[in-house]
């Protein structure tokens, strides 16, 4: 019996050891906010308000404590053309370590090519799907 317990407690022991060792590991995962940013609006305004939002957030946190994607679909994919009122303020936040996302579905919707859209942003084939799948990864969600 009391063999029993010395294997036991040195059992319990050793899970615990490697419990603590891994802790630091996840710690340091989890210290990273993540926010996904939808905007499916063609409207200036509400893309010049999500990317002071995002902005801020980057200011307030650390750029290199947040990651953030943007989302574009629908008809906020026209403020992702290259000759959109936003495009530098899109390549200042890409410059800033932001994801900025173009729905392909959306593209081929309104027969637009990746010759059409700034040259420094990135698609996924839903956007709908991308930040469906981005809250389950645990990103939070901004519509602005």
């Amino acid at each position: 019996m009391k063999l029993t317990s010395t294997w036991m407690g040195a059992l319990l022991g050793a899970a615990l050891t490697m419990g603590a060792l891994t802790l630091p590991i996840a710690a340091q995962a989890a210290d990273k906010e993540k926010l996904v940013v939808q905007v499916s609006e063609a409207n200036p305004a509400t893309w010049n308000l999500a990317l002071n939002n995002i902005k801020n957030i980057q200011k307030d946190l650390g750029k290199d404590n947040v990651e953030l994607e943007l989302v574009a679909y629908g008809p906020g994919i026209a403020m992702l053309k290259a000759e959109s009122e936003v495009s530098n303020r899109i390549d200042e936040a890409v410059d800033s370590g932001v994801h900025v996302m173009a729905c392909e579905n959306t593209m081929h919707g309104q027969k637009l090519g990746k010759a059409d859209m700034n040259a420094r942003i990135g698609y996924v084939k839903s956007g709908v799907v991308e930040i469906l799948q981005r809250q389950e990864q645990g990103y939070a969600y901004l519509r602005p």
